[in-house]
């Protein structure tokens, strides 16, 4: 919307843009978006503050982004707006345009002062009202769920589709996750009489568009009192705790948990502050727990103690969208159902009759992308399977692909698909064992584990890759019987993987982004451990106190009962030392990487058993430790060395020049190429090119071979980038 809207500033003669949204929360929210995108808008946006600041805004020759919310198209007296322009560059873009954009012909409604009713009115909707307003005007509608009723139909408002953007390709390019049902009836029951109020509530009963029926009322006020009856808010809140606390273990998320009233919501809240006191805080700013709603003095102490202006509702939107803020659950009515999006939302608890595109938008909080979530929960405590299957036909009839809810047993099925693979891996080896283990025996079983996983055929790689499938298929089944039922051997499957991961090299080009993860490790309270995992504690073996190219520990090393784990370990740290010293050195790490390389490259052609790769290894870190003398014998310091090594490295230099004449070469390229560098030298061509005139005077003043001069020029300029902060310092 605001890129359409940057567009249309540009490409028409200074148009009046109107955003239309019909809840101040939502105006807020947009209008924050596009506060924020004040270049791109080439102006600022403005919020009508009231009716007759809207009809000053809309009052104007041209230009302006006015955002309103449709309300305020009432006239003050009898069923006709006044016409504030009759302009045609004005473009109204309505949100969530399924909603309040209707009632183009009259409707005769009850009239009631005080309750009772006095007689009979005729109203129109605000859409028409609105067209009083702006007659000329062009109108865009955006909504992820369109209307096609007889009396109630999106397209007839708004025109043809301009464009189809549905829940299959969304999930398909990764712009949204799936999203999962699980239905909690069998575990909170309603009574016989609560059922059928619930089977028995049409479209009038939806709470943003409550009919002035007093019928509909008096049904929405007695199911609300069955739903929201103490014994039954003890079961919800006690269901609630103990579902969202095993899915806290999996997934590192956040909750919502939508309630049919204001009384519900604050009743709901002390049930589960009771269970759970430390989630309770006064401070706005703290708290696991907090209920998001307005409130009306009327309301009475119990439920207007939880009222939140404007402002606390920013704050609080502030800490639920930020991943590390102590927030992780909260209870809303009817705010925060649309148009608010927390990406590490996973699950939402409906406690509240919804159907057709009002339970469609809610349900789409818990279907944003985060980190790699796998997909959203929805929890059903009052039996709206029904009703997401009539959601999905209106959907359907618009255009749309996708199913907008998948039963939780899909999960369930992909999970137990997933630990058959598993466990078909690891066939021949007793893990079982395990879950009868002492503590001890449990890390002997895990070691021995991955030394049986590294003596298979690319057994690390694809057993990292399914357990990484399983968790995170175990991530979305949780709670269900099924998973729990398994839990303990994820677990184990788990914290082998976690091992085996401290042997992998980041390897180039990969960034924290690709380790990131909010799933979790399912932990096995026998191995608990406030001690960070690190690649000694996966192989089993005590840390070194003083280097990893130590006599005694490369001993240490070789007589290790799990070969396999073994050779992990060696090519892990010296993969490590290796990578380390190329920040300094160049080509001396180019030739020990070249060395590693081809050992483990012959021990994967099996050329070479693990013993006989674990003592070529051995040798290459020996070789480390004797390249490691050379420095002190040549009388050079780490930087002049690494330039020594540049040019040293090819025979002819060798043979020509002498090891003396090199090393005097060395001094003096190191002194002047840092005497010819500056701040950023490394991205501005005029310093380099006048550094590589300056390093080809070098070796020619030297008598360095006229063949190699090209090949040494550039590596002498490669090495000097490596260390191109300690250059300028």
């Amino acid at each position: 919307m605001v890129f359409f809207t940057g567009k249309i500033v540009l490409k028409m003669n200074n148009p009046t843009v109107v955003i239309i949204t019909d809840r101040n929360d939502l105006d807020d929210q947009l209008f924050d978006t596009f506060a924020a995108s004040k270049q791109l808008l080439r102006q600022e946006p403005v919020q009508a503050e009231s009716r007759d600041d809207l009809k000053k805004l809309l009052s104007v020759a041209s230009g302006g982004v006015v955002f309103t919310t449709i309300q305020k198209f009432q006239p003050d007296e009898g069923n006709v707006y006044d016409t504030l322009s009759k302009r045609e560059n004005i473009i109204v873009i309505a949100d969530e345009a399924h909603r309040t954009q209707y009632g183009f012909k009259a409707k005769t409604i009850d009239a009631i002062e005080n309750g009772t009713v006095v007689g009979k009115r005729v109203v129109y909707g605000f859409a028409k009202y609105m067209r009083d307003a702006i007659p000329n005007a062009t109108y865009l509608g955006f909504t992820g769920t369109p209307i096609e009723n007889f009396d109630v139909n999106t397209p007839a408002v708004f025109g043809n589709y301009i464009d189809i953007y549905d829940i299959a390709q969304a999930v398909e390019d990764g712009a949204t996750v799936k999203i999962y049902y699980e239905s909690r009836l069998a575990k909170i029951a309603l009574s016989d009489e609560g059922r059928k109020l619930v089977e028995e509530l049409d479209e009038e009963m939806l709470q943003d568009e409550l009919t002035d029926s007093q019928k509909a009322i008096a049904k929405w006020t007695q199911l609300e009192a069955l739903v929201g009856s103490k014994k039954r808010l003890e079961r919800i809140a006690k269901d609630i705790v103990t579902h969202f606390e095993q899915k806290q273990e999996v997934f590192d998320g956040k909750g919502m948990i939508v309630t049919m009233s204001r009384r519900i919501a604050a009743e709901l809240y002390d049930e589960i502050v009771k269970l759970r006191p430390e989630w309770h805080s006064e401070d706005l700013r703290d708290g696991a727990l907090k209920v998001v709603m307005t409130s009306a003095s009327s309301d009475g102490p119990d439920i207007s103690k939880h009222h939140t202006t404007k402002d606390q509702r920013r704050i609080l939107s502030d800490r639920m969208k930020n991943p590390q803020d102590p927030l992780k659950l909260v209870i809303v009515r009817d705010m925060w159902l649309t148009g608010f999006d927390v990406p590490s939302l996973h699950v939402m608890y409906v406690d509240k009759p919804m159907k057709g595109h009002t339970l469609m938008q809610a349900i789409a909080r818990v279907n944003r992308v985060y980190k790699d979530k796998q997909g959203g929960l929805i929890v059903d405590y009052l039996g709206i399977a029904s009703e997401l299957k009539q959601a999905l036909s209106f959907y359907s009839d618009s255009g749309g692909k996708g199913d907008p809810a998948i039963a939780q047993e899909q999960a369930v099925h992909l999970m137990l698909e997933k630990l058959e693979v598993v466990s078909d891996i690891l066939h021949g080896f007793p893990y079982e064992n395990y879950f009868s283990a002492s503590t001890g025996e449990k890390l002997s079983l895990i070691l021995a584990t991955e030394n049986f996983i590294l003596g298979l055929e690319d057994g690390k790689k694809r057993y990292v890759n399914e357990v990484t499938a399983l968790s995170k298929a175990f991530s979305i089944a949780v709670p269900h019987e099924q998973a729990m039922d398994v839990k303990d051997e994820v677990a184990f499957f788990q914290a082998v993987k976690a091992r085996l991961v401290k042997f992998e090299g980041s390897g180039p080009g990969r960034t924290n982004e690709e380790f990131e993860t909010a799933i979790r490790q399912v932990i096995d309270k026998a191995l608990v451990s406030d001690k960070v995992i690190d690649v000694f504690d996966a192989a089993g073996i005590k840390k070194p106190d003083i280097s990893i190219l130590s006599e005694e520990f490369l001993m240490e090393v070789r007589d290790m009962e799990h070969k396999n784990i073994a050779l992990e370990v060696l090519k892990k740290l010296l993969n490590d030392e290796i990578k380390a010293r190329s920040k300094t050195n160049l080509v001396q790490s180019r030739t020990l990487m070249e060395m590693l390389q081809e050992s483990i490259r012959k021990y994967h052609n099996k050329v070479l058993t693990a013993v006989q790769v674990i003592e070529e290894l051995i040798n290459l870190s020996k070789d480390i430790k004797e390249m490691d003398k050379e420095p002190k014998e040549l009388g050079l310091t780490e930087y002049e060395y690494a330039f020594y090594t540049a040019i040293s490295n090819n025979e002819s230099a060798k043979d020509l020049m002498g090891k003396d004449k090199l090393r005097e070469l060395a001094v003096v390229l190191y002194d002047s190429v840092r005497k010819n560098t500056s701040i950023d030298w490394t991205i501005k061509e005029n310093v380099r090119a006048k550094l590589k005139v300056v390093v080809k005077r070098l070796l020619r003043k030297y008598g360095y071979p006229p063949d190699m001069q090209k090949l040494a020029t550039d590596t002498v300029l490669e090495q000097a980038e490596k260390i191109a902060e300690e250059l300028i310092a």
